[in-house]
């Protein structure tokens, strides 16, 4: 059984994962632009390192960073049409997977195609349909076309928001780019961060229409953008909705299984190696589970790849978050599945190396203070990038199948905040750290709690929908639009980073708006978290993985670490004029820094990391701030 966007798998499409850039304006003349241009597209060079292209105009001018994927002359960027009106030029950056129906249609209304990618299909839908194509277009993908025949500008990001997509209001136009350190390399742009920018880069995952740089904005997913003479209009194509549940348990479960199993299969499609992320949780096993049947149905062997530190596993220490280590699942689950197995080992010295987290601020342009979970992302998907070009990933598998513990929580779903901010939250909070002045600029505590009743304004119910089930909504939606985007955003920055494609099949806006529909009772009927995901692939993975608790993304215990970060941060304390000490309090971090290193977790520990992402932000973007 099929659903819409299954692309027959021996169909040589063209699978883009790059990084677009470009520049309008309408008081200017471009067309001889191109050493500004090349600077904004060249910056995300590691989006794109096969190829890049150039389209120049006297208003409008696009950029684009190529990693081949399936590696088509014809699909060749920016791509342009001409028409009797002007060229329509496009710079595309993902994947359509429904793009064999819409050339199949696009042929019967007449046009014809010169190659056979699926850049061409969306570039032609555009000139069929408009900015409708988005609609009609199911996949992952951030896309820019300039009409010349109206002097237009538009820009579609994909509903579930995998692929990014910044801009950037200029006195005369527009900037856009993948990440933000495109619009940055503009000499009309100044690295400026105001004080919304700083409450949300100390307010954890509470917005997401702000790019912190100010005035710089993130498109929001299932949007389009349109801009032109007359300024820039701005219409949401998708968003979920409540609907009636009508399938029972047993369909409700097979139903799953397909959707998750068809996404596997065609995002199994490449002419590169591939491989697949297994930390030996439900997720990633599932996935590893059903891909490895579809490639050994092909006579392949699957590559599986998962990371540990040194002794986490016989000296781990269970928490609230988790109660065991990955390492002993994941080779086991790699051992049921027969795969060729790597365990990328890292440890602290590695993790703790200051040039790690130069790579991995300069990769997020932001001092997000995740520590040492964004280093070993970063280490894992370099390491995955020596073997394969492409990894899947069990990403959003928690926020769709409500498997975190905020979500299980009572009390975090009827809270009056971010579920996880009753959870998660106190294990990352580092505001006692702050000055006294900075802490009460930022009031924390109003932003948040406007941050929270816009977005719950926002989430749909169904009328007559009991109290438990709407607050189970709420928790969803929540997780959905605020969380799961900073987290897509991370893996699409560590990966491109290194040029590592990774796919998520549970990232599918049709598996989201079919769960965001079944009741909470349905979805915990087995007393367990994911009780969906688990009865639907049960049969694909181990049976310690089905039995095992929910575990976060590892994060290392080991105490070595928290020695080697206090050390840093005590020669960051003999810098006299460092900004860093315009935020925290120098007198506070000291005193932390004495602490033993057993001592070292919690509100310490991540305030020894955000205090050095935000040393090494200073140094390498040195932004002006403004509060």
């Amino acid at each position: 059984m099929a659903y819409p966007g299954q692309r027959p798998a021996n169909f040589p499409g063209g699978r883009l994962m790059c990084g677009v850039a470009g520049w309008v304006s309408f008081r200017q003349d471009l067309s001889h632009e191109e050493n500004i241009l090349a600077g904004m597209t060249n910056s995300m060079t590691c989006r794109g390192p096969d190829a890049s292209g150039q389209w120049l105009s006297r208003h409008a001018a696009l950029g684009h960073r190529r990693l081949s994927i399936i590696d088509l002359p014809g699909g060749t960027q920016p791509m342009t049409v001409d028409t009797p009106g002007g060229p329509v030029t496009l710079s595309y950056s993902g994947e359509t997977y429904n793009f064999v129906e819409l050339r199949d249609e696009l042929c019967r209304r007449g046009h014809t195609f010169r190659t056979r990618s699926d850049t061409e299909v969306v570039l032609r839908g555009y000139l069929e349909w408009g900015a409708a194509i988005a609609e009609r277009m199911v996949g992952m993908c951030a896309i820019a076309v300039w009409d010349s025949r109206y002097e237009r500008l538009t820009l579609i990001r994909d509903r579930m928001g995998t692929k990014p997509m910044h801009y950037y209001r200029t006195k005369d136009g527009l900037l856009f780019g993948s990440e933000p350190k495109a619009i940055l390399a503009h000499p009309d742009v100044k690295p400026v961060v105001d004080m919304e920018g700083m409450r949300q880069l100390f307010s954890f995952f509470t917005s997401s229409e702000n790019a912190v740089w100010a005035d710089m904005k993130v498109m929001t997913p299932g949007t389009v953008i349109e801009f032109d003479r007359n300024g820039l209009r701005e219409h949401t194509y998708w968003q979920l909705s409540a609907e009636e549940h009508t399938d029972d348990l047993d369909t409700t479960v097979a139903r799953v299984r397909q959707m998750v199993e068809d996404n596997v299969r065609h995002e199994l499609v490449a002419d590169v190696p591939l491989g697949l992320l297994l930390s030996g949780g439900l997720d990633s096993s599932a996935l590893a589970g059903l891909a490895s049947g579809h490639l050994a149905a092909k006579g392949e062997r699957a590559r599986t790849f998962s990371v540990d530190f040194p002794g986490q596993s016989e000296n781990f220490q269970p928490h609230e978050m988790a109660d065991s280590a990955d390492a002993p699942y994941a080779k086991e689950m790699a051992a049921h599945i027969g795969s060729e197995h790597h365990d990328i080992v890292l440890d602290h010295r590695r993790l703790s190396d200051p040039d790690l987290r130069r790579a991995v601020v300069a990769a997020w342009d932001l001092p997000w203070g995740m520590g040492d979970i964004n280093g070993s992302m970063y280490l894992l998907f370099k390491a995955v990038r020596e073997h394969v070009t492409v990894a899947l990933s069990g990403e959003a598998a928690d926020e769709i199948f409500a498997g975190h513990v905020w979500h299980q929580s009572k009390a975090a779903r009827y809270g009056s905040t971010f579920p996880w901010h009753t959870t998660w939250l106190k294990r990352v909070d580092c505001s006692a750290y702050l000055t006294g002045d900075f802490r009460t600029a930022l009031d924390s505590e109003a932003y948040t709690a406007d941050r929270f009743q816009e977005a719950t304004a926002r989430v749909p119910y169904l009328d007559g929908e009991d109290e438990e089930q709407r607050m189970y909504r709420r928790s969803l939606h929540l997780g959905l639009n605020h969380f799961m985007r900073v987290l897509e955003d991370r893996v699409d920055r560590m990966a491109m980073a290194v040029g590592l494609e990774t796919r998520v099949p549970f990232c599918d806006y049709r598996l989201a708006q079919y769960l965001y529909n079944v009741p909470w009772t349905m979805q915990t009927f087995d007393g367990r978290e994911k009780s969906l995901l688990r009865a639907s692939v049960k049969d694909v993975v181990t049976r310690s993985v089905v039995e095992r608790r929910k575990s976060p993304y590892p994060s290392t215990q080991d105490t070595l670490y928290c020695g080697a970060l206090q050390e840093q941060v005590k020669i960051l304390l003999k810098e006299p004029n460092s900004p860093v000490f315009d935020l925290f309090d120098r007198a506070k971090l000291a005193e932390a820094a004495e602490l033993s290193p057993q001592q070292i977790a919690g509100a310490p520990r991540a305030a020894f990391e955000k205090v050095l992402d935000l040393a090494v932000w200073f140094e390498i973007r040195n932004p002006e701030l403004r509060y």
